[in-house]
């Protein structure tokens, strides 16, 4: 079935495999295919190479609306692992309001006792706290790349704003899920984040921009200063001592 939702073309396809290994963990589940979010730096444009989509990354989403099920039998057959969810998608992007695909295969996973990481840019994650609170060993992770809403706009126009993720990992925090921040890539003005992280995560990762996808988007703006190695080597230690003098545990990934 195709739709279209609000210029977005929906798609509900049946995948043939739903854990794939990953490099960052043992497994990842992507219950969807490309992102309604549709940030100009994401690396998972590099999918359009081999789903065969026309349409611009951010205007499509193909639902897999087989996953619990196959996920329902991949679990009694593979060896148990960490599952990093989701890799090339946001597996809270709006249409999972609709198809709760995250939620159920996170049911499947809880039964099954099977560790999770979760890492999205939506507070819709706070809709399944009953459920992770069900997790012996789970981490949920929200991704902010800046502390300044403009240029939040300039890259993640789609996305919740800085102030509702930052207040989505201090509810998950206060009832005692383990959670973290992905500040990757990099962009400027993240220096103001530490302060406002204090107290709602365990860690910070820091990446830097590792493709070209939004290099126009920095030219653009003017923020070609943003793309040179010596503006993340300056970011990436004030950055670290920022969260030393907050007490924060992070890892520099570049």
């Amino acid at each position: 079935m195709r739709t279209h939702v609000n210029s977005m073309i929906i798609k509900e396809v049946y995948a043939k495999a739903i854990l794939s290994k990953s490099k960052v963990s043992d497994y990842t589940i992507n219950p969807y295919i490309g992102c309604e979010h549709g940030c100009t730096y994401c690396y998972a444009r590099f999918m359009k190479r081999y789903t065969g989509h026309k349409e611009n990354w951010g205007e499509f989403v193909d639902v897999k609306v087989n996953a619990p099920r196959l996920l329902e039998r991949e679990v009694e057959k593979k060896k148990p692992g960490k599952v990093w969810i989701s890799g090339v998608c946001d597996p809270y992007q709006p249409i999972e309001r609709k198809y709760e695909l995250t939620r159920k295969c996170l049911e499947i996973l809880s039964r099954h006792s099977w560790p999770v990481t979760i890492q999205t840019k939506s507070p819709l994650v706070k809709r399944d706290l009953d459920l992770l609170r069900k997790f012996n060993d789970i981490e949920v992770g929200l991704t902010i790349t800046t502390a300044d809403e403009e240029i939040r706009k300039i890259f993640e126009p789609n996305v919740p704003s800085i102030q509702e993720r930052i207040e989505t990992l201090e509810q998950l925090h206060s009832v005692g899920l383990r959670t973290y921040t992905m500040i990757a890539p990099l962009l400027p003005e993240t220096e103001g984040l530490v302060k406002q992280l204090d107290k709602k995560v365990d860690y910070v990762l820091i990446d830097r921009m590792n493709y070209h996808y939004a290099d126009w988007v920095y030219k653009k703006h003017g923020l070609e200063y943003a793309m040179a190695d010596n503006f993340f080597s300056k970011k990436k230690m004030e950055l670290a001592r920022a969260l030393e003098k907050e007490e924060i545990p992070y890892q520099l990934l570049f």
